[in-house]
């Protein structure tokens, strides 16, 4: 099994770069139409394939999972625990994000004629943006209960009422004595083993689906944001650039902290055994949708037990964006000082509580942290016509805040398996 995981992770590679290849001999040769029309739909194919899952992933492995820690005080113990470090590790992330920004002040390479010329021109394309602009800080907690649960499993944008109604189940499972749920109990553990076969199936075609992902986007964003790339280069380039290395510091800096002080684990062997997942998040943008990668790599690269990772890694699948809410950060620090405002001390915690917030809300798909970004920026005042300014290079940077989020649900999973116990053994 291991070196089948290290040939996909090859494989999926290779699809990568190949479709960065075809992508600019698309934009060199004008093949633009050609790529959007028959590559892009075979991408769109593969992430569906994985969405498909998500939702009957999450369900019965959650189920599965939470019923088979045997003792509500164990369930307890480990819930507690699992969202007090995916609590630490967003906000540790949001503030290297506000450090690293507020040190290199992107905003502040584009002239104020500049800026007020793009206000006026893009406050129409924010006009078309469909959020509720009308929802408190505590919104989340409503949004976490669902009215139909069966509603709420048609729609991947509300996993976290999936996730709420199965630990209930699970809870409820855990209360009643054995000899009344030993047959729910095993049909939800078969039903886990069915959805992970699928998964297997699904992943056969993961190096296909990256090089159209990968393919369709580098023709996006050159085809349709070049001018705009030009025209604010040193700006939009040092807020690119800031992210990157806000990102980059949170992988290579503080999850090694976190590795070496709560793990058994060196951090290399800790990468090379989630790796595969994290190729998956970067072409797909999507945390659910690499989900099942992720749970397949913790469980059989890593070794952390099945009981661990079906309940930490769905949960962080919603819960916890240390990426996506880094971007937010910074995004709109950025923002404010294209638009000239000064936020001191005390809007920049709440720009830490309320991306905090939006990060726990935020669906785990493509595009989610955009749309989240308008209550950060709200809650500071910044206007939203901003947010047209990043459209331009937000898929590059989704793509890797999405393996940032991905590699913080891992992270996590290692240090609650060797908290109760357990040891992280490296395949």
């Amino acid at each position: 099994m291991v070196n089948k995981q290290i040939a996909q992770h090859w494989w999926i590679l290779i699809g990568m770069f190949l479709g960065i290849l075809f992508g600019i001999l698309a934009v060199w040769l004008g093949w633009h139409q050609f790529t959007l029309f028959w590559i892009k739909p075979w991408g769109t194919v593969f992430i569906n394939l994985l969405k498909l899952i998500a939702i009957p992933l999450i369900l019965v492995s959650l189920v599965s999972g939470v019923s088979n820690l045997n003792d509500v005080s164990k369930l307890s113990r480990i819930g507690f625990k699992t969202l007090g470090i995916y609590l630490i590790t967003t906000i540790m992330a949001i503030s290297i994000g506000l450090i690293v920004v507020n040190i290199t002040n992107p905003g502040k390479f584009l002239s104020p004629e500049k800026s007020l010329e793009f206000q006026q021109k893009y406050a129409s394309r924010i006009a078309q943006t469909d959020v509720e602009l009308t929802q408190g800080p505590l919104q989340f907690v409503v949004d976490l209960v669902p009215e139909n649960i069966f509603k709420a499993m048609t729609q991947n944008t509300a996993m976290l009422q999936v996730i709420f109604f199965a630990i209930l189940f699970g809870i409820a499972l855990v209360m009643l004595p054995e000899e009344k749920t030993r047959v729910v109990k095993n049909l939800f553990d078969q039903l886990n083993d069915i959805v992970m076969q699928m998964i297997h199936i699904v992943m056969l075609t993961a190096p296909v689906g990256a090089f159209c992902l990968i393919a369709s986007v580098t023709v996006e964003v050159a085809g349709d944001s070049l001018q705009e790339t030009i025209s604010l280069f040193s700006s939009l380039g040092m807020y690119t650039l800031t992210v990157i290395i806000g990102l980059v510091f949170v992988v290579f800096v503080f999850y090694p902290i976190l590795v070496s002080l709560f793990t058994s684990v060196k951090y290399r062997q800790f990468l090379k055994g989630i790796s595969p997942a994290q190729f998956l998040a970067f072409s797909t943008s999507s945390s659910a949708a690499t989900l099942p990668m992720t749970m397949q790599c913790c469980e059989e690269n890593l070794g952390i037990k099945k009981e661990i990772a079906s309940f930490v890694l769905p949960l962080g699948a919603t819960v916890n964006m240390d990426g996506t809410s880094l971007y937010q950060a910074v995004a709109t620090i950025f923002l404010a000082q294209i638009y000239g405002i000064e936020l001191g001390f005390t809007a920049q915690l709440t720009i830490i509580l309320t991306a905090t917030l939006a990060s726990i809300g935020s669906a785990a798909v493509p595009g989610a942290g955009m749309i989240m970004l308008v209550i950060v920026l709200q809650s500071v005042g910044v206007p939203l016509e901003g947010i047209a300014l990043i459209f331009a290079v937000d898929r590059p940077l989704d793509m890797l805040r999405t393996v940032v989020n991905i590699t913080g649900d891992a992270v996590v999973a290692c240090v609650i398996q060797k908290s109760e116990n357990g040891r992280v053994l490296v395949q």
